[in-house]
């Protein structure tokens, strides 16, 4: 689907009634389920849940076990096109789960579970009562299946249960149900918001942490998702670690069970760093600096709180970070120039043909792109792009600056037939202008446009 498209859906989405949107939800979550048409049923889903209707139907809604029993995994979800690290789990990964543990798991509970759901709607306590009495029951189920050591049979089941992907959530599923109250109450004594995480801030979760069952391997990654949602910074989760470890050293801090926070911060890195590959490849430019910002304050904070080596498995990937960096970037910023020459390339007038036009939505993007390597250069050194970027701006500068007092100079002598083109490259190259030496530089030039097109005007009534 090309983008049009997929904008037209999500506007046909938007206009459905709720009870139509609920109804579409559960028909795609079973086509996911099936293996059916996964590309558009993902992105029709993560359209619905992020319009999240509150439908009409509460009765319905509160029927809804999935929704129910696994509440407390909410804070944990991460879309399907999401590659989940530690601590995240994937949102389609329920609706399977929950059907093989009603088909097979534990079906006399969930029955249970529905029968409740049925006569307890409209009562939230009710509801809640009877998912913390089913949980435990569905974190034994899974557990049972993953340790079970009987080979072919154990296969078998995972096989039934739906695809790897949802497989290798199972673990994750039953740790956050089995930790729910710990989890539930670290999310209660959690500030929410940290925007300085400094050594009394890390003193007071180390306490709030320091729970037996939020200390094993399966659960505490899921305590650490709750304070990274808090921080201003998510990589600086890794002063945790730091401070068990009482060492930079990365083999001390790899040592400790709070070692999973730097691959955390790393994980949360290389996902930022696909967002922002995607974004640069669609033209959408709007939350690039956000990123840049994000990407580039993550990988210095790594690489100056962590005496990480190049030859480790944490080096290794944040080598692989920086690369992937540099490349998506270098690579656009490599042709913005050449963007800007052919939208502002003086052309002899014999070779304009009457009626040309600029194409405004080009200006615009190629305007945005200058933005972007704006953006770029304040970020340049830490992302090894500094040398492409330093040029490249440098490059643009010197031809804007150039060629807007040609273009402008060209409207007082240039033939009628195409001084309506050249305005349009004026307006363009004013624009760029704007972009990289600020508005009072483009309106300097604005001016000067206007005075070169009143002297043509008063230079032809005079002939």
């Amino acid at each position: 689907m090309d983008q049009t498209s997929i904008e037209r859906l999500k506007d046909y989405l938007a206009q459905l009634p709720p009870k139509s949107q609920a109804l579409l939800m559960r028909e795609f979550e079973r086509a996911v389920e099936r293996g059916e048409d996964a590309a558009v049923a993902n992105l029709v889903l993560g359209e619905l849940r992020r319009i999240d209707p509150q439908s009409g139907d509460s009765e319905q809604r509160s029927e809804d076990p999935v929704r129910h029993l696994f509440r407390p995994l909410d804070p944990f979800l991460v879309e399907d096109n999401v590659v989940p690290r530690s601590g995240q789990i994937r949102r389609n990964s329920l609706v399977p789960v929950w059907r093989w543990l009603a088909r097979e798991g534990a079906p006399d509970d969930a029955r249970a579970f529905e029968a409740v759901l049925a006569a307890e709607a409209g009562s939230a306590s009710g509801i809640e009562t009877a998912a913390r009495v089913f949980q435990p029951v569905a974190a034994a189920a899974i557990l049972r299946i993953l340790t079970d050591s009987s080979g072919i049979n154990r296969q078998r089941t995972l096989g039934r249960i739906s695809a790897p992907g949802v497989i290798e959530d199972l673990p994750a599923i039953a740790a956050v149900l089995h930790a729910r109250e710990a989890l539930d109450t670290l999310n209660i004594r959690l500030p929410g918001f940290l925007p300085v995480f400094g050594e009394p801030q890390i003193a007071s979760l180390m306490t709030a942490l320091n729970v037996p069952s939020l200390q094993t391997p399966a659960a505490l990654p899921f305590a650490l998702s709750l304070v990274m949602q808090r921080l201003s910074a998510p990589w600086q989760i890794i002063r945790l670690a730091v401070q068990v470890a009482g060492s930079d050293d990365e083999i001390r801090v790899a040592a400790t069970p709070y070692g999973v926070a730097v691959k955390m911060a790393l994980d949360d890195l290389s996902q930022t760093s696909a967002v922002l590959r995607a974004d640069i490849r669609r033209g959408r430019f709007e939350n690039v600096s956000r990123h840049l910002k994000t990407l580039h304050d993550g990988v210095r904070g790594l690489r100056t709180e962590l005496d990480i080596r190049t030859d480790s498995g944490w080096g290794r990937q944040l080598a692989a970070i920086r690369v992937d960096i540099s490349e998506v970037l270098q690579s656009e910023i490599e042709g913005v120039a050449g963007r800007v020459r052919r939208i502002l390339r003086q052309r002899p007038d014999k070779d304009i043909p009457a009626g040309a036009k600029l194409d405004s939505i080009e200006v615009e993007e190629t305007a945005a792109l200058i933005d972007f390597v704006a953006v770029c250069r304040t970020y340049a050194s830490e992302l090894a792009i500094n040398e492409v970027t330093t040029r490249t701006y440098s490059d643009l500068q010197h031809y804007v600056e150039r060629t807007s007092e040609t273009l402008v100079e060209a409207l007082r002598n240039g033939d009628e037939r195409v001084r309506a083109f050249r305005q349009q490259q004026v307006k363009a190259v004013i624009r760029f202008c704007e972009v990289l030496f600020g508005r009072d530089y483009s309106s300097l030039m604005s001016r000067a446009a206007d005075h070169a097109l009143t002297a043509e005007r008063k230079s032809s009534r005079a002939g």
